[in-house]
């Protein structure tokens, strides 16, 4: 009976991170779509939204602590809750970079956007794709999967840096778009960040899975020198 109680309640911890990975996942679309459509309110929604994410994290980890001091858990049992707080913490900065997305918008003000803000919706497709995947593998814990996953991230860099090299050329033409260009430099690196969240969430997994803890071997994209706006 204990057993059944137990498993009860990592299910539901389980049931929290994927509902978690589903508000983030339509943070960072919404947050895109906001930018491109100039919308400030839908902007300001999203920032005041961000609380509610950070209070499913936080409850996740407090439910995570309850299962562990209430409970015995068995080592695979451990990786389990371990695995559901570390995805929660990373779903929690994906969504932090979607915020700052949002804020950008605000910045932008009434500012048309640069052309090179054409890769930005692909961007955002390929972030949510990961992310949706990342979390089917870590519901089906499934290693293979999530295994697979991280090669995205490739193309993820690529438009990266061709954001940023054509913001370059921009802003050598006309100096006069340079913060404008900031800003969607801002937003790209944002994006680039949150593929590479997605992926720490698919070494989580593997863990579950596997009890090994290594970090998958995607090549690094050129440093920018920027910090994410979050």
């Amino acid at each position: 009976m204990v057993r059944k109680t137990f498993d009860r309640e990592l299910n539901d911890l389980q049931d929290d991170v994927l509902a978690l990975g589903r508000m983030v996942e339509n943070a960072i679309v919404q947050s895109v779509a906001i930018l491109k459509h100039t919308d400030h309110e839908a902007a300001r929604r999203l920032i005041d939204a961000d609380g509610e994410i950070n209070e499913k994290r936080f409850a996740i980890e407090a439910d995570a602590l309850t299962l562990i001091a209430t409970q015995q858990p068995l080592a695979s049992d451990l990786r389990k809750i371990f695995t559901a707080v570390l995805v929660a913490t990373e779903l929690e900065r994906i969504a932090d970079y979607a915020k700052g997305i949002a804020k950008v918008t605000l910045m932008m003000g009434a500012q048309p956007l640069l052309d090179p803000f054409a890769h930005i919706p692909r961007m955002a497709d390929l972030a949510d794709d990961m992310l949706h995947r990342a979390l089917e593998a870590y519901a089906l814990e499934d290693a293979s999967l999530a295994h697979a996953i991280p090669d995205e991230d490739e193309e993820m860099d690529g438009l990266h840096n061709r954001v940023y090299r054509e913001l370059l050329t921009v802003i050598t033409a006309d100096p006069s778009t340079t913060d404008r260009a900031t800003y969607l430099l801002w937003v790209a690196h944002n994006l680039e960040r949150a593929a590479d969240r997605v992926v720490n969430i698919c070494e989580r997994v593997v863990f579950t899975v596997t009890g090994e803890i290594a970090e998958m071997d995607v090549e690094e994209g050129e440093d920018l020198g920027l910090e994410a706006l979050s």
